[in-house]
């Protein structure tokens, strides 16, 4: 296994496994899934058009992250950031949303600035509005066809920027509007990168 040196070497090797652990297709837009229509595709009531994809190395300008915290109604800075972390794969890289065996990370399709990705994170507005108010960032969903929030806690931030990756349960969120942690899945996001390229590694 390569030595990860740096943080350019980890987001490199991470979005790497993609391929690796991954099924590359996706529809002509990854906010066109919703949970009605992987229930129609499941039960063979409706056919999907699927497209190959490939993550791609696009260097987005620093100034289109606070216009995108703006749209998110953070400030962006101190406990309202994203780990840093993923805030350089997002201006680094451009993907659709993968599959990566524990979770799902939503797609930043390509794109001058982060408006694609912003759409995913609001597509489901009361469920964003309601994370959003207990301290919750929703960046990813879980695995397969489960429609659970992977989020980022922003409640309990780390010295380095980073957080907690929790999984929460959506139906409690829509049909209780309660917050429920079905479990951690990693202490924060750097550890949640690491552990996804190891298991990569390991097939």
């Amino acid at each position: 296994m390569k030595t990860l040196e740096n943080d350019v070497d980890i987001l490199a090797q991470y979005v790497a496994t993609f391929e690796k652990l991954g099924d590359l297709r996706a529809l002509t837009s990854a906010r066109d899934i919703t949970e009605e229509v992987v229930k129609s595709f499941i039960q063979g009531t409706i056919e999907l058009t699927w497209k190959e994809w490939r993550p791609q190395a696009y260097q987005t300008e620093a100034s289109e992250l606070h216009k995108f915290y703006q749209a998110l109604g953070l400030l962006g800075r101190g406990s309202t950031r994203f780990p840093p972390l993923y805030e350089t794969l997002i201006l680094s890289y451009r993907w659709s949303e993968v599959d990566l065996g524990k979770y799902r990370l939503l797609a930043n399709e390509f794109s001058s600035d982060l408006l694609p990705l912003l759409g995913c994170i609001r597509k489901a507005e009361s469920l964003f509005s309601i994370l959003i108010s207990n301290g919750y960032w929703q960046f990813g969903r879980a695995e397969c066809d489960d429609f659970d929030p992977v989020c980022f806690d922003f409640r309990h931030r780390q010295k380095n920027g980073d957080c907690r990756i929790v999984r929460i349960d959506h139906e409690d969120i829509l049909c209780r509007s309660l917050i429920r942690e079905v479990e951690e899945l990693a202490p924060n996001f750097r550890s949640l990168v690491l552990d996804t390229i190891q298991r990569a590694n390991s097939l």
